[in-house]
């Protein structure tokens, strides 16, 4: 499972997208403007990202320009309507890894995102580690020191996502809009009990564990203060 970043304005498209990655197990956070893209990158940690070329304001090349001039060394694909060959050397000269003229199927998205992914330079590592914990991507396993943790598959993407985002604090809206953003039905009670059944699983009866609840802003993965 990769964790992805998506700039497209179209909502129609970036919803097709992210319903689709995430029914193939990937995390994606979608932005609508090359300003936020840029501020995501720099902020959180991501395995690649999929850019629209033409979007309102800063676009995809220029955002993309702008990302490789700062060191930025993440794998970007790039979306456009764009097909002379042109276009597509001015967006590889942007930086991009590589390119996807639309309309495209789905199936070529993913083809193309696991070949930027499997890139050598561009490989990111398979474990995740806090404190004790030790999150397996590959694997899809959770270690407490020697004892192993059976997650649900939304529990495992919940962690994974608090792990690469440690120390942070995250309401249940804003966790519901970014890991449940497919499932209209979905709500923020049931944010709540996923991170309930999560909290028991890695943190035990613990009064000071690892998942905490910070009254009036919402849920913090940090390493328990007992173990510093």
């Amino acid at each position: 499972m990769a964790k992805l970043l998506l700039l497209e304005d179209d909502q129609g498209l970036a919803s097709q997208v992210v319903s689709f990655l995430n029914s193939r197990g990937h995390t994606v956070e979608w932005v609508t403007s090359g300003e936020e893209a840029i501020d995501r990158l720099r902020l959180y940690q991501y395995d690649a990202a999929v850019f629209d070329w033409v979007v309102d304001g800063l676009d995809g090349r220029s955002a993309c320009a702008e990302y490789r001039k700062s060191g930025g060394k993440l794998p970007i694909l790039m979306l456009t309507g764009k097909g002379q060959v042109n276009d597509r050397l001015s967006g590889f000269d942007a930086g991009a890894d590589d390119y996807l003229t639309k309309p495209f199927v789905s199936e070529e998205l993913l083809a193309r995102l696991r070949a930027i992914l499997r890139r050598p330079s561009q490989l990111v590592s398979e474990i995740l580690e806090l404190g004790e914990l030790q999150l397996n991507l590959a694997s899809r396993t959770l270690l407490k020191g020697s004892e192993e943790i059976s997650l649900m598959p939304k529990e495992f993407i919940v962690l994974e996502y608090m792990m690469r985002n440690r120390n942070r604090i995250f309401s249940a809206e804003e966790l519901l809009e970014r890991l449940w953003s497919s499932e209209s039905d979905s709500t923020e009670a049931a944010v709540r009990k996923c991170l309930t059944r999560l909290r028991s699983k890695i943190d035990g009866a613990n009064e000071i564990g690892y998942l905490s609840t910070v009254k009036g802003f919402g849920y913090k993965l940090a390493v328990p203060k007992s173990d510093f």
